[in-house]
């Protein structure tokens, strides 16, 4: 059975830290995660968040996954590449994954330069899991607007290909044309950064996406059987082999009600199954088993030790 590689959720920690977005705190405990052995750390990303945050009801336990509706709008949301970059600077070997990089709220070059930037910073370790979100109340208050996502979306990641390649690049899509622009210095490796696609539903926008530019596939929940052979079929028809894809899985935390954290055994115990389905990669997420701050650099070698002991 292969040796898994462990991700650390550093966004939504919040009731580590008392509510507070202590960033401090998550470039000290990514230091520890790579002390203990973890592979990457993780964090994602909202600008601002509006009413429809909470439209689904905000979840029942804090230390729960935050997902389209369920959140309270005064989570705090840091800058996900401006901490990535503070966890470059104290790491030498950690990858670092911008997950729920809202791509269409930018434009494409700017948001390349800094991409680009952090990846040369970290000398390639970062990895982009770009997206359109599901907040219009987001695209609103930056205007954008929402019902285009998509289509801007698949215009970054053309625009970022080219950025990768040789200077002078002209780009004339129809939301972010430019003509003869010197785009340097490029990112660490010469086809950029890695990006990961994932979302609810492996449907034809994400599969589409994924096929073309995808180093990774990083679904929310469990994929289906008849998701991952159409995932290995639209490969196998793009000349590309499905084993080539990093395979990003989790754990599952169950709760014994809203006050409490989750049992660590019990929801790293799904690990050894999705190594069986290809999954290489699995994120944990610590408030969701621990109310220590100052406790996860233990953590982070109990699930090691866990993991060893569960995949010998």
């Amino acid at each position: 059975m292969p040796t898994p590689r462990m991700l650390l959720v550093l966004s939504e920690n919040w009731t580590l830290t008392g509510g507070r977005a202590d960033l401090p705190a998550a470039v000290r405990w990514a230091r520890e995660a790579e002390d203990a052995g973890f592979d990457a750390v993780m964090v994602s990303e909202h600008i601002v968040l509006g009413p429809d945050a909470a439209a689904a009801g905000i979840m029942g336990n804090p230390r729960d996954y935050a997902l389209p509706g369920n959140q309270d709008p005064y989570t705090p949301w840091p800058n996900s590449l401006l901490l990535l970059a503070a966890i470059a600077s104290v790491t030498s070997r950690l990858r670092l994954a911008a997950a729920a990089v809202l791509a269409p709220l930018r434009h494409p070059l700017l948001l390349a330069r800094e991409l680009g930037t952090l990846d040369l910073l970290s000398q390639g370790r970062l990895v982009v899991q770009p997206t359109v979100s599901w907040s219009k109340d987001e695209y609103d208050a930056l205007g954008v607007p929402f019902a285009r996502r998509g289509r801007l979306l698949d215009e970054h990641l053309e625009i970022w290909a080219k950025a990768w390649g040789p200077s002078p690049l002209s780009h004339d899509g129809p939301h972010y044309p430019f003509q003869d622009v010197y785009f340097e210095p490029k990112a660490h490796r010469p086809d950029g950064p890695r990006l990961w696609f994932g979302g609810q539903r492996l449907h034809g926008p994400v599969l589409r996406r994924l096929v073309r530019y995808g180093h990774g596939f990083h679904p929310l929940g469990r994929p289906t059987s008849e998701d991952l052979q159409a995932l290995k079929e639209a490969m196998a028809a793009a000349g590309r082999d499905s084993a080539d894809l990093e395979m990003i899985g989790g754990t599952q935390a169950v709760f014994p009600d809203d006050r409490s954290p989750a049992d660590l055994g019990a929801a790293l115990a799904v690990i050894p199954e999705q190594l069986e389905q290809g999954f290489t990669t699995f994120c944990v997420k610590p408030n969701q088993f621990i109310d220590d701050p100052e406790g996860v650099g233990e953590f982070c070698r109990d699930v090691m030790r866990r993991v060893e002991a569960l995949t010998s």
